[in-house]
């Protein structure tokens, strides 16, 4: 017993020993954390510049663009074609992608040798003999009738402007066809595809096989955003940002990038952890100066590294007594496979002295140990090296989707990383190391290439076809030149039916004469009060005019109106009214004094009869006091002020919030006579000449007319233009049939317009992987704001899918484009069709008044032409076309309700004072 505790003792001192041994000889190859993590900030440096098109040129990872935009959702399904070609032999598959409940790929393959007069002959016959296989294969499989899309895994690096394009830039490994650099393989396969008429083949893609590994592990794991090679060569790609990617045009979404990671550190950037045996490595290899990162990691490199470590260990006496063999000295005679089997847990000393024996050495127990111990430390290093490089990928994956923790899947392949028993153990410990705020899970591919390669044809497809469906529903928002034309023209016809007596009751466009006669000159003074009533919130303005200067200042106090009042009785309402402004008045200190001048703002329909007399057509906005429609409700706010007893109230002038707009702009431009709202609603008025007004005695001089042109279209003339979405929109609004030009423009309706898209392309499953969520059916919950905030320029897809999240949707990359193309196609025909009404009105203006071209101002105001970043520039561009005589300027109307209100009262106070003089 003492005696196997002594034999014991001495194995494991002789053991340490020996580790020790090597450790000190191999001290350089031996990577501290800290070198590790300096290692990922110079990889992430590359990745930048690669990233960068002035800095890409001069960056050794080249971070190739691979036009893969998206990764499989699931819903991927047909049978596909795929080619596998990089070596010698070349594999021909069709693989069967079926969802049945979930996803399932079923593959069948044939391989097919490639001759060596074929790989060094010409273009032509290379390719031929390719298309000849295809065709045998199909035959044989008796599919040659149907038309299959096909994916190529072309294992040569590529340059590509898209999915179907590869241009070679060189030929690798045995290949040297002659006529292929630079040009595009997919375009001569194509080619040599169609000269077989039997079949019909579609190629729709080329990857490389690192593409192909992520592709493949993704369709199993949609958390899959980075591929990762460790075998003959190594290479990893991921998911970038397109925000990020200078070498392709476009912002919106993710593309696979392409590292081609074995080139880092040919600027010398890795000079500081490069040893002599590497440098050796390098030297014997066929391209000197390349690749130096690969060849201190891949499995083309680790065999040699080791051979060459033992022979300058044996020639310094540290390794079998200084004895050398013929086998040492000879290149390649250590092999990758061997290095595995020598680190192997238990049989792996057994493993390393029959190899050693077989390359002609004795070795001693202590040389097996040494030996081995070499193995682990050039197979450790090779590990950290892809860790460093890996973790610098995730880090830049969670930065993009700015995450405090990040969960993703890497795809693996290759040899090294699946045949050597320690190396995936290594890896995977060092990454979670570096970076312990990413929760990463490795995935091993089954057949990366050839199914990758499918998947990759599998996605394009299902893009392809979601792609049509989804321009076939945004095209019916597009308005062309001659539809805008034609609003134009219709507008035109119905404002002149709304001006005349016999055809008003009938337009849809009424044209409501609101007796405001001229426009502020400037000469205005005095104070005045002003009320704004309009929604849930009641203002109380006193608004003080100095004439000469222009020069007005405002006091206001901001009143709820409860919903028990808004929907009590007219008596109510509008005693709560004159308490409010009796409050006012007492905050001011002006209660006791002198009654001023009064103008009130009504945002409701209302027919005038004079500047101070309002019928009120019907309650909008959540109103509902009774006893107040076809009411005068000046006249009821005259009778609250009388029952209250405590002050007196001249009421000058009743205005809707248009004509304020249009009177507060005109207060700053004597050529503003439009005033236009594009907020929650939508409406016009402008200055309109007394003689075409038949609905008001009199020829002489000119009135504002309110257009109410919300409701243009409800005659049906607009039905060419509607689309499903708007009928859903309006057969389930509290006024159905009515304000159908209002339903397309205002900011009301927009977001319901896209939830009903939405909607409908979920149910197609083009969208939210076919999930219609609870929030989505829910009417009103997509507002108008959410447009405004989705096409933000400066907004990323990321916290477009943020503000999708919040509203219950989880939506992927390319889910929050389409939301966003959906944003855009909706909100720009709202813009186009209020620039076409616009026109008709400008251009109405300038016949009038007989002029060959007009300058004229438009007063603007509403939170849709304020707050969303494109409504105004399209609407702006539309005018201009639609009415190219017209110089028109659009002027922000600054408070315009209550400051409008003053002004059209200290207006008809001055001429009132005129015609008095």
């Amino acid at each position: 017993m003492f005696a196997v505790h002594l034999l014991a003792f001495y194995f494991t001192k002789l053991k340490e020993d020996q580790i020790k041994k090597v450790d000190r000889f191999l001290y350089d190859m031996r990577l501290s954390d800290d070198t590790l993590l300096d290692i990922m900030t110079r990889f992430r440096a590359e990745m930048e510049k690669g990233l960068g098109k002035d800095t890409n040129p001069t960056s050794c990872v080249k971070m190739l663009p691979t036009f893969v935009r998206a990764i499989p959702d699931g819903s991927e399904k047909g049978e596909f074609l795929a080619l596998d070609l990089g070596g010698s032999k070349f594999r021909v598959l069709t693989v069967q992608v079926s969802e049945e409940g979930k996803p399932n790929v079923h593959m069948e393959s044939q391989f097919y040798p490639t001759p060596m007069e074929i790989i060094r002959g010409n273009a032509s016959e290379l390719f031929d003999y390719v298309a000849d296989c295809v065709a045998d294969f199909m035959k044989t499989r008796n599919i040659e009738h149907k038309k299959l899309p096909l994916g190529l895994t072309f294992s040569f690096p590529c340059q590509q402007r898209k999915l179907e394009e590869g241009i070679l830039l060189s030929w690798t490994k045995k290949f040297k066809v002659r006529g292929v650099q630079d040009t595009d393989v997919v375009s001569v396969l194509t080619k040599a595809l169609k000269r077989h008429k039997d079949i019909d083949v579609d190629v729709l893609a080329l990857v490389n096989d690192t593409v192909a590994t992520m592709m493949t592990c993704a369709y199993d794991d949609p958390h899959c955003e980075v591929g990762v090679i460790i075998g003959t060569g190594t290479n990893a790609c991921y998911m970038e940002d397109m925000s990020n990617i200078d070498l392709v045009e476009g912002d919106e979404g993710r593309m696979c990038i392409n590292t081609e990671w074995g080139a880092f550190g040919d600027d010398g950037c890795l000079e500081d952890i490069r040893t002599d045996f590497d440098r050796e490595i390098d030297l014997g290899s066929i391209n000197p100066g390349k690749q130096l990162f690969e060849k201190m990691i891949s499995g083309l490199y680790i065999g040699e590294l080791v051979r060459l470590i033992l022979l300058k260990m044996t020639k310094a006496g540290l390794l079998f007594r200084g004895e050398k063999s013929a086998a040492l000295y000879t290149k390649g005679k250590i092999e990758t496979q061997h290095v595995a089997a020598m680190e192997k847990y238990k049989e792996g000393l057994q493993n390393t002295r029959e190899i050693l024996m077989e390359l002609g050495l004795e070795p001693s127990e202590g040389d097996c140990v040494a030996v081995q111990h070499v193995c682990t430390i050039v197979s450790f290093r090779s590990a950290n090296l892809c860790a460093a490089a890996l973790a610098a990928i995730l880090t830049r994956l969670r930065e993009n989707k700015k995450l405090v923790r990040l969960r993703t899947t890497v795809g693996m392949d290759g040899t090294l990383y699946k045949t050597h028993p320690q190396y995936p153990k290594r890896l995977h410990k060092v990454v979670r190391k570096l970076v312990p705020n990413c929760d990463v899970r490795f995935l091993l591919s089954e057949s990366g290439s050839a199914k990758g390669a499918a998947m990759v044809t599998a996605v394009a497809a299902r893009v392809q076809a979601q792609r049509k469906q989804i321009d076939e529903v945004l095209a019916m928002f597009q308005l062309t030149r001659e539809h805008l034309v034609s609003v134009k023209t219709k507008m035109r016809a119905e404002m002149d039916y709304g001006l005349k007596k016999e055809t008003q009751p009938l337009a849809t466009v009424k044209m409501l004469p609101t007796y405001v006669c001229a426009m502020p000159d400037g000469t205005e003074k005095g104070k005045y009060l002003a009320l704004d009533l309009g929604g849930t919130n009641f203002r109380v303005l006193l608004v003080k005019i100095r004439s000469g200067r222009r020069s007005v200042r405002m006091y206001n106090k901001i009143f709820a109106i409860p919903l028990e009042i808004m929907q009590g009785t007219g008596e109510e309402l509008f005693d709560h009214i004159v308490q409010c402004i009796a409050d006012f008045l007492d905050y001011m200190g002006i209660k006791g004094a002198n009654s001023l001048p009064l103008g009130f703002t009504f945002s409701f329909p209302c027919q005038q009869t004079n500047l101070d007399k309002g019928m009120l057509v019907e309650w909008t906005k959540g109103f509902k006091a009774t006893d107040c429609k076809g009411e005068d409700v000046v006249d009821m706010l005259r009778e609250a002020v009388k029952r209250r007893n405590e002050f007196e109230l001249d009421i000058v002038a009743i205005v809707n919030d248009t004509v304020g707009t249009m009177m507060t702009c005109g207060y700053e431009d004597p050529d503003c006579e439009i005033g236009l709202i594009a907020g929650t609603g939508s409406n016009v008025c402008y200055m309109e000449e007394m003689r075409n007004i038949e609905l008001v005695e009199g020829n002489e001089g000119k009135m504002c007319i309110n257009t109410e042109w919300g409701g243009f279209g409800d005659n049906g003339c607009l039905d060419k233009i509607r689309t499903q979405y708007d009928a859903e929109v309006d057969e389930g609004s509290l006024n159905p049939g009515k304000q159908r030009y209002e339903k397309m423009t205002s900011g009301m309706y927009l977001g319901e317009i896209v939830r009903q898209i939405l909607i409908d392309l979920t149910k197609h499953g083009l969208l939210f992987r076919g999930q219609i969520s609870e929030r989505l059916r829910t009417r009103g919950i997509f507002e108008t704001k959410f447009l405004s905030q989705i096409e933000s320029d400066r907004l990323a897809l990321l916290q477009v899918r943020r503000i999708l999240q919040q509203l219950g949707l989880d939506s992927t990359c390319e889910d929050s484009i389409v939301v966003k193309e959906v944003c855009e196609a909706v909100s720009r025909r709202a813009a186009q069709l209020c620039g076409a009404g616009l026109a008709a009105i400008v251009e109405k203006r300038r016949e009038d008044r007989n002029l060959e071209h007009l300058k004229i101002t438009v007063g603007v105001d509403g939170t849709l032409y304020k707050l969303h970043p494109h409504f105004s520039r399209i609407l702006r561009e539309t005018v201009k076309e639609l009415a190219p005589q017209c110089d028109v300027t659009f002027m922000l109307s600054e408070d315009g309700s209550g400051k409008g209100a003053a002004l059209i009262t200290a207006v008809a106070k001055r001429l009132h004072l005129k015609k008095d003089h």
